[in-house]
């Protein structure tokens, strides 16, 4: 089957808002065996929209639209859809049952025009919205599934996830599991090149490559009746890449390195605590983004001019007027200091440019180091980028997780 997914909203067109809504459900639906061939976004124009709905009736199996939901006269997502497959419009109680409530729960009057939300494609599949008020849902006609999600993603996340997803996996037929080989260190093009014959000899599981900032990861999905048959399926060829990957792999379905790191912290009885320069704090919001991180988390110094360097972490002077702020000297003098400033057993110490600007020809701008501090020892790397200064920030944090991950845990 394959789907092609609409976005309604002016505000996408104009790039007032990042439609982060079609990223996750693409991801999802290749989860599902479902192939995505188009993605459309279509402002709040009746008639346009109508052409966009009908051509995509036209060529894919499932349409999936988010946005155009809600209670205002230019939300006509829901009103579009039914009269190009011929679906009446109805009143769906329970749901007006619980826009009265949420309005009666905040104390605000509901004023008429929020009864639109509740009125649905007469015989559809309801998804209720526990994120929001106006709910989603699913028909078929016509040979076509269609499916209605809210556009906020604080809904559109939840609800794809809970109802969305359930409900399409049903028409996948059988069963769809995948593993995601979460990978730090090694770029998508050498990692494809490592699995290049893995991925061209294995048809079920399938193994695809996919590339984020500063890392990388391999997606294995297989196919069968049961789940059971699934990862009878996955487990070696799971096993096959670790091997072959090596120490590059963080995990296999962990969230990030900073979940890694932290649960390999709390698990030793480890404390960590770390010295920013160019990366300006990037490390402990990643850190402190993990909920429970106080358990190992103890601080932060975001050490910017080199009298926070000397004065607050012990810096030498004499480093900084030798070999300067942007030195692995540095980097270390930052890790022990604020580990010992602190009470920590771990340390990290970053001081780079990070750019666009400020960088010599000895020093460019791009160029970090990155080094952890632990039991009287340092492991210490430089890295050097040119893809810009958000980068640069984003890599020598993952770096100095990445670290702790190989040398301590």
């Amino acid at each position: 089957m394959n789907a092609e997914l609409i976005a309604v909203g002016t505000e996408i067109l104009l790039g007032d808002i990042v439609n982060t809504d079609a990223q996750l459900i693409s991801q999802g639906l290749s989860e599902l065996g479902i192939n995505v061939f188009y993605q459309t976004v279509v402002g709040d124009n009746p008639a346009r929209l109508r052409h966009v709905i009908e051509t995509a009736r036209d060529r894919a199996d499932i349409i999936i639209t988010t946005g155009g939901l809600g209670p205002t006269l230019d939300d006509l997502t829901k009103e579009t859809l039914a009269t190009v497959f011929g679906k009446k419009m109805a009143l769906h109680q329970p749901s007006l049952d619980r826009l009265t409530e949420f309005f009666n729960k905040i104390g605000r009057e509901m004023t008429k025009n929020n009864e639109k939300q509740a009125w649905l494609p007469e015989g559809c599949t309801v998804f209720t919205n526990l994120w929001g008020t106006a709910p989603g849902c699913a028909f078929e006609a016509y040979g076509k599934h269609v499916l209605m999600l809210p556009g906020p993603p604080r809904e559109c996340n939840p609800m794809w996830k809970e109802c969305a997803m359930p409900y399409l996996y049903k028409l996948a037929g059988g069963c769809i599991v995948s593993h995601n080989i979460r990978v730090f260190g090694l770029g998508e093009s050498s990692m494809e090149h490592i699995l290049h014959d893995m991925m061209e000899k294995s048809k079920n599981p399938t193994i695809a490559p996919y590339a984020k900032t500063s890392e990388c990861f391999a997606r294995v999905t297989a196919k069968a009746d049961t789940t059971e048959e699934c990862e009878k399926l996955l487990e070696p060829v799971v096993r096959e890449i670790v091997e072959l990957l090596g120490d590059d792999v963080y995990g296999v379905d962990v969230d990030s390195l900073e979940q890694v790191v932290g649960d390999g912290l709390r698990a030793k009885g480890l404390k960590l605590a770390v010295a920013e320069s160019c990366t300006g704090g990037l490390l402990s919001k990643r850190i402190t983004d993990i909920p429970g991180c106080s358990d190992y988390y103890l601080g932060g110094v975001c050490s910017y001019a080199n009298e926070v360097k000397m004065n607050v972490l012990g810096v030498r002077k004499e480093t900084l007027d030798t070999v300067g702020a942007v030195s692995a000297e540095t980097a270390e003098q930052m890790a022990a200091g604020v580990a010992k400033a602190l009470g920590a057993d771990i340390g990290v110490g970053i001081t780079g440019i990070a750019g666009p600007g400020g960088g010599t020809e000895d020093k460019p701008a791009g160029l970090v180091y990155i080094s952890v501090w632990y039991d009287g020892k340092f492991f210490t790397r430089k890295t050097n980028s040119s893809f810009g200064r958000d980068r640069v920030r984003m890599q020598a944090a993952s770096t100095a997780l990445d670290l702790i991950r190989r040398h301590i845990l």
